[in-house]
Protein backbone atom coordinates (compact mmCIF):
# COMPACT_ATOMS: atom_id res chain seq x y z
CA UNK A 1 0.00 0.00 0.00
CA UNK A 2 1.56 3.28 -0.70
CA UNK A 3 -0.75 5.79 0.71
CA UNK A 4 -2.80 6.45 3.63
CA UNK A 5 -5.65 4.30 4.34
CA UNK A 6 -8.05 4.27 7.52
CA UNK A 7 -9.74 1.27 9.11
CA UNK A 8 -12.63 1.56 11.83
CA UNK A 9 -12.06 -1.54 13.99
CA UNK A 10 -15.09 -2.02 16.49
CA UNK A 11 -13.97 -4.01 19.48
CA UNK A 12 -14.50 -4.64 23.10
CA UNK A 13 -11.99 -6.67 23.98
CA UNK A 14 -8.87 -4.62 25.19
CA UNK A 15 -6.44 -7.00 24.46
CA UNK A 16 -7.42 -7.32 20.31
CA UNK A 17 -7.59 -3.63 20.07
CA UNK A 18 -3.73 -3.35 21.57
CA UNK A 19 -2.72 -6.57 19.08
CA UNK A 20 -4.41 -4.31 16.45
CA UNK A 21 -2.33 -1.09 17.39
CA UNK A 22 0.91 -2.76 17.67
CA UNK A 23 0.08 -4.88 14.38
CA UNK A 24 -0.76 -1.37 12.27
CA UNK A 25 2.47 0.77 13.89
CA UNK A 26 4.75 -2.50 13.48
CA UNK A 27 3.39 -3.96 10.13
CA UNK A 28 0.78 -1.38 8.52
CA UNK A 29 2.57 1.91 8.87
CA UNK A 30 0.22 3.67 6.58
CA UNK A 31 -2.66 2.61 8.37
CA UNK A 32 -4.77 5.13 9.97
CA UNK A 33 -6.13 2.74 12.78
CA UNK A 34 -9.55 3.95 14.51
CA UNK A 35 -10.78 2.11 17.66
CA UNK A 36 -14.10 2.36 18.91
CA UNK A 37 -15.38 -0.40 21.86
CA UNK A 38 -19.14 -1.18 21.36
CA UNK A 39 -21.68 -0.78 18.42
CA UNK A 40 -23.34 2.64 20.07
CA UNK A 41 -19.83 4.39 19.69
CA UNK A 42 -19.52 2.72 16.14
CA UNK A 43 -22.66 4.60 15.14
CA UNK A 44 -22.01 7.73 17.00
CA UNK A 45 -18.65 7.70 15.06
CA UNK A 46 -20.24 7.50 11.53
CA UNK A 47 -23.05 10.20 12.66
CA UNK A 48 -20.40 12.83 13.29
CA UNK A 49 -17.76 11.70 10.41
CA UNK A 50 -20.82 12.17 8.33
CA UNK A 51 -21.97 15.06 9.82
CA UNK A 52 -18.23 16.75 9.54
CA UNK A 53 -18.68 15.50 5.91
CA UNK A 54 -15.33 13.40 7.10
CA UNK A 55 -13.87 10.51 4.81
CA UNK A 56 -15.28 7.21 5.45
CA UNK A 57 -12.62 4.31 6.14
CA UNK A 58 -11.13 2.18 3.49
CA UNK A 59 -12.07 -0.89 5.57
CA UNK A 60 -14.52 -1.33 8.38
CA UNK A 61 -13.38 -4.36 11.31
CA UNK A 62 -16.81 -4.94 13.07
CA UNK A 63 -16.91 -7.87 15.88
CA UNK A 64 -19.92 -9.42 16.30
CA UNK A 65 -20.15 -9.77 20.15
CA UNK A 66 -19.97 -6.43 21.24
CA UNK A 67 -21.42 -4.63 24.41
CA UNK A 68 -24.63 -2.55 23.86
CA UNK A 69 -25.66 -2.46 19.89
CA UNK A 70 -24.47 -5.94 18.61
CA UNK A 71 -22.27 -6.01 15.51
CA UNK A 72 -25.33 -7.23 13.55
CA UNK A 73 -27.31 -3.83 14.20
CA UNK A 74 -24.42 -2.26 13.49
CA UNK A 75 -23.96 -4.05 9.97
CA UNK A 76 -27.74 -3.44 9.41
CA UNK A 77 -27.44 0.50 10.04
CA UNK A 78 -24.51 0.73 8.05
CA UNK A 79 -25.95 -1.26 4.94
CA UNK A 80 -29.14 1.35 5.29
CA UNK A 81 -27.24 4.23 5.19
CA UNK A 82 -26.42 6.00 1.40
CA UNK A 83 -22.68 7.00 2.94
CA UNK A 84 -21.84 4.09 4.25
CA UNK A 85 -23.89 1.28 2.13
CA UNK A 86 -20.29 0.46 -0.12
CA UNK A 87 -17.83 0.49 2.57
CA UNK A 88 -16.43 -2.64 3.15
CA UNK A 89 -17.42 -4.56 6.56
CA UNK A 90 -15.46 -7.29 7.86
CA UNK A 91 -16.95 -9.40 10.33
CA UNK A 92 -15.17 -11.64 13.14
CA UNK A 93 -15.86 -13.57 16.47
CA UNK A 94 -14.03 -15.40 17.94
CA UNK A 95 -17.22 -17.74 18.96
CA UNK A 96 -20.24 -17.98 16.61
CA UNK A 97 -22.75 -20.21 14.80
CA UNK A 98 -23.51 -21.04 11.66
CA UNK A 99 -26.66 -18.47 11.73
CA UNK A 100 -24.12 -15.79 12.74
CA UNK A 101 -22.50 -15.80 9.65
CA UNK A 102 -25.68 -16.45 7.41
CA UNK A 103 -27.19 -13.41 9.29
CA UNK A 104 -24.01 -11.74 8.92
CA UNK A 105 -24.01 -12.02 4.93
CA UNK A 106 -27.44 -11.65 4.76
CA UNK A 107 -27.34 -8.26 6.45
CA UNK A 108 -24.33 -7.31 4.22
CA UNK A 109 -20.95 -8.06 5.24
CA UNK A 110 -18.37 -8.41 2.57
CA UNK A 111 -16.83 -11.35 4.64
CA UNK A 112 -16.87 -13.29 7.97
CA UNK A 113 -13.92 -14.29 9.18
CA UNK A 114 -13.07 -16.33 12.82
CA UNK A 115 -10.90 -14.41 14.90
CA UNK A 116 -7.61 -16.16 15.98
CA UNK A 117 -7.01 -16.19 19.97
CA UNK A 118 -3.58 -16.19 19.40
CA UNK A 119 -2.03 -12.79 20.15
CA UNK A 120 0.48 -13.36 16.84
CA UNK A 121 -2.05 -15.17 15.01
CA UNK A 122 -4.32 -12.33 15.50
CA UNK A 123 -1.30 -9.99 13.92
CA UNK A 124 -1.11 -11.83 11.41
CA UNK A 125 -4.50 -12.10 10.63
CA UNK A 126 -4.99 -7.97 10.92
CA UNK A 127 -2.19 -7.55 8.80
CA UNK A 128 -3.45 -9.63 6.29
CA UNK A 129 -7.20 -8.55 6.16
CA UNK A 130 -5.48 -5.09 5.73
CA UNK A 131 -3.27 -6.35 2.44
CA UNK A 132 -6.54 -8.06 1.19
CA UNK A 133 -8.88 -5.22 1.37
CA UNK A 134 -6.40 -2.37 1.10
CA UNK A 135 -4.38 -3.72 -2.06
CA UNK A 136 -4.90 -1.36 -4.94
CA UNK A 137 -6.16 -3.97 -7.16
CA UNK A 138 -9.11 -4.96 -4.88
CA UNK A 139 -9.69 -1.02 -4.50
CA UNK A 140 -9.57 -0.17 -8.37
CA UNK A 141 -11.88 -2.57 -9.35
CA UNK A 142 -14.74 -1.05 -12.29
CA UNK A 143 -17.21 -2.84 -13.54
CA UNK A 144 -18.70 -1.78 -17.11
CA UNK A 145 -21.78 -0.90 -16.96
Amino acid sequence: MNSRHAVLLVEDDASVTGSARRAAVEACPELDLVVVPDGDAALEWFTDAIAKKSPMPHLILLDLKLPKLDGLAVLRTLRMNPVTVDVPILVFSAEYTQADVLMSYRAGANSFVARPADQQQFTDFFCDQIAYWLHPRQRDLHFAG
